[in-house]
């Protein structure tokens, strides 16, 4: 009965030993505040995301998770914040990565280096773009649309969110390809870009479905296309770029997760793991879905990979296009 009792205590102890063992890591781990730097304005797509993301991270990790906006220089200010972060896994950067891709051949004069000063915690998720128009303009469908424009030249203003973002490459290559000649309107950031459509102020946009797609739907914009390999569920009368003939068919807003680089190998494998967690639970698939985006979960190498492609891919874009800006 002893040695039982003895058995039971060990096992007991060992347990409560590994309990507190895991404890103390996480608190070696993330012992503070953690902040989610979104490096555009309000009401886009990383920000809604974030704030889907930043409750659920929160209970994971155990310490608070904020959402803050740093918008500017297309991105590039809050990712610089991140970059120049203590290394120590607290401060994350929420975007859509593309613009990272671009930063490097668009800009002579980053302060920080996208591929060295960032450590990669995990892709989120993707969401493709919606083609909408103001209902001002006189066009209901993608064909109608693309004989407007050639015909009017000048007469089309194309909002986006921000100058090399990938949604103006999208629209300077669907440009190019169908002979037309329409304005490139930049703005801070995609939620800022399809208000400005909304009001008038602009009048067609190429921009992520979670910011575009619910002015789509309550009638506030017309939709016409979408990019991605399949229509979206919420709209399904809207073709496909493919199925329309445009290019730029594969386009759309690929969203990742970054901290700063140097930080903790420990603390960056915890984060992609309690993210991956975040993403497979059914409540944040359905959030994300009714944005108009799949979860496209992964490990830290694989979002440093596809960056590192993208460069390569959306730097021969740009070049094409002869897209050149100062900071």
């Amino acid at each position: 009965m002893q040695r039982k009792f003895t058995q039971l205590m060990s096992a007991t102890t060992l347990a409560a030993s590994l309990l507190l063992g895991n404890s103390a890591q996480a608190a070696d781990e993330f012992n503070h505040l953690v902040r989610i730097i979104v490096p555009f304005a309000p009401g886009g797509t990383s920000d809604i995301l974030a704030r889907i993301i930043a409750p659920k991270l929160s209970t994971a990790i155990g310490q608070t998770v904020i959402v803050e906006n740093k918008p500017g220089a297309a991105g590039n200010l809050g990712a610089d914040a991140v970059a120049k972060a203590p290394k120590d896994g607290h401060t994350l950067l929420l975007l859509d990565v593309g613009s990272l891709a671009t930063s490097p051949n668009l800009f002579n004069n980053l302060t920080y280096d996208v591929e060295k000063d960032l450590a990669p915690v995990g892709m989120i998720m993707f969401a493709p773009y919606v083609l909408a128009v103001h209902p001002s303009v006189p066009t209901k469908t993608i064909g109608e649309f693309i004989k407007y424009a050639q015909g009017n030249p000048g007469k089309l203003a194309v909002a986006n969110s921000g100058i090399g973002g990938i949604n103006h490459i999208a629209a300077l290559v669907v440009a190019k390809d169908k002979g037309i000649n329409w304005k490139s309107i930049p703005y801070k950031g995609g939620s800022a870009a399809s208000r400005a459509v909304v009001s008038g102020e602009s009048n067609t946009i190429i921009n992520g479905a979670t910011a575009t797609l619910p002015f789509v739907t309550s009638g506030q914009l017309v939709g016409l296309a979408v990019t991605g390999k399949s229509r979206l569920k919420n709209a399904p009368d809207l073709p496909t770029f493919k199925e329309a003939g445009l290019p730029a068919a594969d386009y759309g807003t690929f969203q990742g997760m970054f901290t700063t680089a140097g930080s903790p190998p420990a603390a960056v494998r915890r984060l992609n793991e309690e993210l991956q967690k975040v993403l497979a639970q059914p409540d944040i698939q359905q959030k994300i879905a009714e944005q108009g985006g799949e979860v496209m979960a992964g490990k830290p190498d694989d979002l440093k990979n596809w960056l590192h492609a993208s460069i390569k891919s959306f730097g021969a874009e740009i070049k094409a296009a002869n897209i050149k800006v100062e900071q």
